[in-house]
């Protein structure tokens, strides 16, 4: 079953000689539970087509389908509901607030949402989190690593369609690169998660199911890794 599929999808920006086409129709589906990385140059669109797969920024042109459900269909109001519920965003610098703590961050999008957060699902992240002991933590009392996986628990706390994940190791090191990266994959695995990884970093891309290259805004190369 193809959970996202995107049909000639385009992104300009500025007209005549000055325009730049971030995204020069890009088409691709992604099936349900599948781990697909995007990888290409800085430049490549890799970023624009990140934020419009999660409903961040509107397309020139074209179309994005998520579990049926055009997405650009829908007004601004509705817009945010269908972030808010369907997608789980993972940033390279986290995007924590501050003056919350772990727990109160991960379940943030569903108290936005107006739902009530589900105890027993919050203690089982926490526990594949391993962020148990850390769960009254403020982001200035964790780890890098610590903080990016707060940021993966609120991502997939609402049970999204989709996670996307830009540059998700970008602010670690490689023990801790590594740490998130098979924290995702253990997600994707076990929640059946479908997942989208914008990485430059190829040995990440090659633990995906699936490797899109992106350049000058269109994908040059879909291929599977055997995973």
């Amino acid at each position: 079953m193809e959970l996202l599929t995107v049909e000639n999808l385009c992104k300009y920006y500025g007209k005549g000689d000055t325009q730049v086409k971030a995204l020069d129709g890009v088409s691709f589906s992604v099936p349900k539970g599948q781990m697909c990385a995007v990888i290409g140059p800085s430049g490549s669109g890799k970023s624009t087509l990140l934020h419009i797969l999660g409903g961040v920024d509107r397309p020139t042109s074209g179309k994005v389908y998520l579990d049926g459900q055009d997405v650009y269909a829908q007004n601004n109001k509705n817009l945010a509901i269908f972030r808010r519920r369907q997608v789980g965003l993972i940033y390279q610098f986290y995007n924590l607030i501050p003056v919350l703590n772990a727990e109160e961050n991960i379940t943030l999008p569903m108290i936005m949402d107006g739902r009530k957060p589900d105890s027993k699902h919050l203690e089982e992240l926490l526990a594949m989190l391993e962020l148990k002991d850390r769960r009254k933590h403020l982001p200035s009392q964790l780890s890098g690593g610590q903080q990016q996986r707060v940021s993966i628990g609120r991502a997939l706390f609402t049970s999204p369609g989709v996670i996307l994940a830009d540059e998700p190791t970008g602010n670690l090191d490689s023990k801790n690169s590594a740490e998130i990266i098979s924290l995702l994959r253990k997600s994707n695995r076990e929640f059946n998660q479908t997942m989208v990884i914008i990485t430059h970093d190829e040995s990440i891309a090659l633990q995906c199911d699936r490797i899109l290259t992106v350049s000058d805004g269109k994908i040059v190369s879909d291929a599977m890794t055997g995973q």
